[in-house]
């Protein structure tokens, strides 16, 4: 049975646009929602050109109450009765009472080589390191911040003469071909780390 897709970004929704067009034609899954917490993400305006269900819930009015916040998210979720949750660019932290209702269906993206550099910054934070790899991560969402079972990791260089944005440029496609990737296999229920 073909597993419903819900994918939450808060910007231009790149990694959003690479889940989704991979997952046209022959697949496990499929895209049934795009929701984000910025009513005027740009990737709201891709995913309806791609004829994916959109919607939004702002998270400013609802101020410090992250509590209701979650609670008008969970229920856009529900409307779309999704199998898994992909965060692509989703720029909340997510609370664990939220989590938890997830866990096992939720999956994230984040741009460094997990365990290394939770949080933000993570390209900046390498180059200060001295590190000579970078990378992203596909894992499983648990209460924990960029935490959870790894479940894949694709590989770069860091070059001399790189910047952050520079590194998180050269990033970008290799979070485009490991997400969807990864997303494939959990669909089909294999857990397998995928490696690039």
């Amino acid at each position: 049975m073909t597993k419903r897709v819900a994918i939450l970004i808060s910007g231009g929704g790149s990694n959003m646009v690479a889940l989704a067009r991979s997952m046209e034609g022959a697949h496990p899954a499929k895209p049934v929602l795009v929701l984000s917490n910025d009513p005027k993400a740009g990737g709201l305006a891709k995913a309806h050109d791609m004829g994916i269900a959109t919607a939004s819930v702002d998270h400013r009015p609802f101020g410090k109450d992250r509590a209701a916040f979650e609670a008008a998210l969970d229920s856009a979720l529900q409307k779309a009765s999704p199998d898994i949750v992909c965060l692509a660019g989703f720029m909340r932290i997510l609370t664990p009472e939220f989590t938890r209702q997830w866990e096992g269906r939720m999956l994230n993206i984040h741009p460094s080589l997990l365990p290394k550099y939770k949080g933000l910054h993570t390209h900046a934070r390498a180059l200060e390191a001295g590190d000579t790899e970078h990378g992203c991560t596909v894992h499983e969402v648990t209460a924990a911040l960029d935490d959870g079972p790894i479940l894949g990791q694709a590989r770069l260089t860091i070059n001399a003469d790189d910047t952050p944005d520079r590194l998180a440029a050269r990033l970008l496609p290799l979070e485009h071909r490991l997400y969807p990737a990864v997303l494939r296999r959990f669909a089909e229920g294999d857990k397998t780390p995928v490696f690039i």
